[in-house]
C-alpha cells in the first residue's frame, strides 16, 4: 500500500474497464481520475497534478498511439503505461521508445496492473532523485564542473549500492562491471573524456532495470522470447532516466550496451563499429561478469569458461578488440579486482 496518495488518469473508451481500474488502484491508496478520449485527457493533464497516466492504445478518435508523444513533449514528467490489446511486444516496444514507462497487454491482470504502477512510480522517484542530487550537488560545488561530476558520481554510487543490495544476484555488479570495463578502456588508451563517459555509462548501466518486472528479472528458469525482449528494454528506459544529468554519449553507452556486433540483437538498428566504443567495451565486461556470478536458473560459471564464451561469440555478440584486449589483461584484472571488493 502507498504511503502519500498519487494520482493516476485511466484512460480508456470502455466505461467498465475505467471502473474497474480506478476500483482496484484506489483500494492500493492511488487517487484515480477518468477519461474516455484525448480531449479530455489533455484537459485533465492541464488541470489537475497527474502522476501517472494509464492510456489505452485503442480508442475512438486520436489513438493512444499517437496521444503519447504529445503527452511525453507537453508533460515530461508524468510517467505513461500503456495497454494494448495487440499482445505484440514490438508494439510495446515502440510505445517504450515513444517515452512510455512501461506497457500491460489486455487481458490483464489486475494484480499485474497494480505492480506496474508500483514500480513505474518507483522509477520516476528514482530519475527525480538522480536529478535533485546532481542540483543540489552543482550549488554546493558552486558551479565547478569536474567537483560537480566527481561528487555527484559518488552520490550515485551510493544510490546503485543501495538498489543492488537488494537482490543477492546483482550485488556489486556495477562496480565490477565499471573495473572491468576501465581496465580495458585503459589497455586501449581512450582518452581520458571517454574514460570517464566509460565510467558513468558502466555505473550506471542496469538502472534502468527498475523498470522490470521483478518476478521475471528472478525467474528461477530459462526466459520465454517475450520475457527476454522486456527485460532488454532497461537499456532504453535507463537511458531516459539518466539522461537529464550526464552528456550524449553516457546516454548511447548506457542504451546501446545490448547491442551484438553483427547487428542482429533485438530491434538493434547499429552494428559493428557504429555502436558506440564505451557500450562495446561495456558489453564484454557485462557480459563476463553477468556469466561469473549466480543468477536465478544458474550457478555461476568459472572464470576459463566464461573467457572460452568470449571468444566463441567473438565478432558476433562482441567486438573482437575489446574480447582480445580482455583476455589479454582479465586474470590480473579479475584477481585484483576480488582481492579489493
Amino acid at each position: 500500500m502507498v504511503t502519500q496518495k498519487q494520482r493516476i488518469l485511466i484512460v480508456d473508451d470502455e466505461a467498465a474497464i475505467r471502473k474497474l481500474l480506478s476500483q482496484k488502484l484506489s483500494k492500493e491508496g492511488y487517487d484515480c481520475e477518468e477519461a474516455d478520449d484525448a480531449v479530455h485527457v489533455l484537459k485533465k493533464l492541464g488541470s489537475k497534478t497527474i502522476e501517472l497516466v494509464i492510456l489505452d492504445l485503442r480508442m475512438p478518435g486520436k489513438s493512444g498511439i499517437y496521444l503519447l508523444p504529445e503527452i511525453k513533449a507537453e508533460y515530461p514528467d508524468i510517467a505513461v503505461i500503456v495497454v494494448t490489446a495487440v499482445a505484440e511486444t514490438s508494439v510495446a516496444i515502440q510505445c517504450m521508445k515513444l517515452g512510455a514507462d512501461d506497457y500491460i497487454c489486455k487481458p490483464f491482470d489486475l494484480g499485474d496492473i497494480a505492480l506496474s504502477v508500483e514500480r513505474t512510480l518507483k522509477k520516476r522517484r528514482l530519475q527525480r532523485e538522480i536529478k535533485e542530487r546532481y542540483q543540489s550537488l552543482e550549488e554546493q560545488a558552486g558551479g565547478q564542473s569536474q567537483e560537480i561530476r566527481g561528487l555527484f558520481l559518488g552520490a550515485i554510487k551510493a544510490l546503485i549500492f543501495s538498489l543492488e543490495a537488494k537482490d543477492k544476484y546483482i550485488a556489486g555488479h556495477s562496480c565490477r562491471v565499471t573495473e572491468i570495463a576501465l581496465a580495458i578502456g585503459r589497455e586501449l588508451a581512450l582518452p581520458e573524456d571517454d574514460m570517464e563517459d566509460l565510467q558513468w555509462g558502466s555505473l550506471l548501466h542496469d538502472v534502468g532495470k527498475i523498470a522490470v518486472d521483478q518476478l521475471i528479472l528472478n525467474k528461477p528458469a530459462r526466459l520465454t522470447p517475450g520475457e527476454y525482449e522486456h527485460i532488454m528494454v532497461h537499456a532504453q528506459v535507463g537511458a531516459g532516466i539518466v539522461k537529464p544529468v550526464v552528456n550524449e554519449k553516457v546516454v548511447a553507452i548506457i542504451e546501446h550496451h545490448h547491442d551484438r556486433y553483427d547487428g542482429s540483437g533485438l530491434h538493434q538498428i547499429v552494428a559493428g563499429t557504429e555502436i558506440p566504443t564505451g557500450a562495446r567495451i561495456l558489453a564484454v565486461a557485462d557480459a563476463f561478469d553477468a556469466m561469473t556470478s549466480d543468477r536465478p536458473y544458474r550457478k555461476a560459471m568459472y572464470d576459463d569458461a566464461a573467457y572460452a564464451e568470449l571468444e566463441r561469440c567473438k565478432g558476433t555478440q562482441f567486438d573482437p578488440r575489446a574480447v582480445e584486449v580482455f583476455l589479454k589483461i582479465g586474470k590480473p584484472v579479475v584477481d585484483d579486482l576480488f582481492a579489493r571488493l
